[in-house]
């Protein structure tokens, strides 16, 4: 089992949930999140926050996490890689992470493993 965690621009949330339906992985966790990587835009703009002036650097971005079975992350990271896109690929357009996920237990029932996923 895999605990793959895609971090995505928010307006290519839609794009990559209808891709990954397509793809017959439907089970899947959203967060709003913030942060940045190279594209750390927003620096040189103030914004007023609380009455004070800040100089934020963190972007809004969507965090998707999806625990799958070793035969799905491919399908999983290939209908990410194909809706997450701008274009041909522009900077800022996320990261994916691939962790070994040990264990799933399903609250409901107690079934572990991939069973539970």
């Amino acid at each position: 089992m895999k605990l793959i965690t895609a971090i995505i621009q928010p307006d290519k949330l839609d794009d990559v949930r209808e891709a990954l339906i397509a793809a017959e992985i439907t089970r899947i966790t959203v967060s709003r999140c913030t942060g940045h990587g190279r594209a750390q835009g927003g620096v040189d703009t103030e914004e007023l926050y609380r009455g004070q002036t800040v100089m934020p650097n963190l972007l809004p971005k969507v965090r998707l996490d999806i625990a799958c079975n070793e035969a799905f992350v491919e399908i999983t990271i290939a209908a990410i890689l194909k809706a997450a896109k701008h274009g041909g690929g522009e900077v800022g357009d996320g990261k994916i992470f691939i962790t070994p996920l040990e264990e799933c237990i399903r609250i409901r029932t107690e079934e572990r493993g991939g069973q539970a996923i």
